[in-house]
């Protein structure tokens, strides 16, 4: 399948999908939980996989049942309209019980250092990294916030492929982590998430406060922070000499190799919206 036929089934299948998801907003979003969780299982699932290449890490069960932990809590502080600091609690804890087991289990320490480390990040990534997904649902106009950033997460993706495409050959390994990347690749996916941002304005102004100034800003921030997320996820597998991280996704590879993105701009939007709008 050509990746031009991949990209429009993502287009006319995959995006109404999960915006349709988004619109379910009964019980507090509880739709959009549960796919949190099952994404939030296999990134976990998949992060373990990968780092495993380099080094015997902390049993997966421990680092699945962990990561699930945080987006849960997320949804119990948007169902119960609690602080969102229970979060960060959880979190710490999480980490915590990390090191304890550490310690209790360990019968040589040469590897606990990469042990922990890994351990602690796969429960950054793949489970505190989606709260902010959960914490959006607490957002006024929260399915059009939601709806709003996973769009201009796309077209950036989608924008930054169909510019590297046409216009990338010369200008491409600008990068090492992702030689295939190129500088317009670059350029589409922030023009992409820009344009839609601005385009939102026009239609619904509210969700900006009126300022096309904040919606460019927000567009801007969106694209740089997606494009970084995916670079990000290409420096896991090439450490680890992995072409993808899964094959649960024809034509994408894993979870992870179509939620870097999300996961990476998601505490930006959200921080963002909650700061200017």
């Amino acid at each position: 399948m050509s990746k031009l036929i991949q990209r429009l089934l993502i287009f006319f299948i995959g995006l109404p999908a999960v915006v349709g998801i988004v619109c379910l907003h009964q019980y507090h979003h509880l739709a959009l939980h549960v796919a949190l969780l099952a994404v939030t299982v296999c990134a976990a699932l998949e992060l373990h996989a990968i780092f495993s290449h380099q080094g015997t890490l902390q049993p997966k069960l421990l680092l699945v049942v962990l990561s699930l932990l945080l987006p849960a809590v997320s949804f119990a502080c948007a169902f119960y309209s609690l602080p969102h600091a229970y979060i960060e609690y959880t979190f710490v804890a999480c980490i915590m019980i990390c090191m304890a087991y550490e310690v209790l289990t360990a019968q040589h320490f040469e590897h606990s250092n990469l042990r922990l480390m890994a351990a602690t990040f796969i429960i950054l990534y793949s489970g505190y990294l989606p709260t902010f997904i959960s914490r959006m649902t607490t957002l006024s106009h929260a399915t059009e916030s939601i709806a709003l950033f996973l769009v201009l997460v796309f077209m950036c993706d989608s924008l930054a492929w169909l510019f590297g495409n046409l216009f990338g050959k010369s200008n491409r390994g600008i990068i090492k982590a992702s030689p295939n990347k190129s500088l317009a690749g670059f350029l589409g996916g922030i023009f992409g998430s820009t344009a839609t941002a601005a385009l939102t304005c026009v239609v619904k102004p509210e969700m900006f406060g009126g300022s096309y100034i904040h919606a460019i800003l927000l567009g801007i921030l969106i694209s740089c922070f997606a494009i970084i997320g995916d670079l990000v996820e290409s420096v896991f597998k090439r450490s680890a000499n992995c072409k993808d991280s899964g094959a649960i996704i024809p034509g994408r590879g894993g979870v992870l190799d179509s939620v870097d993105s999300v996961f990476f701009a998601a505490p930006v939007f959200y921080l963002v919206t909650t700061l200017l709008f």
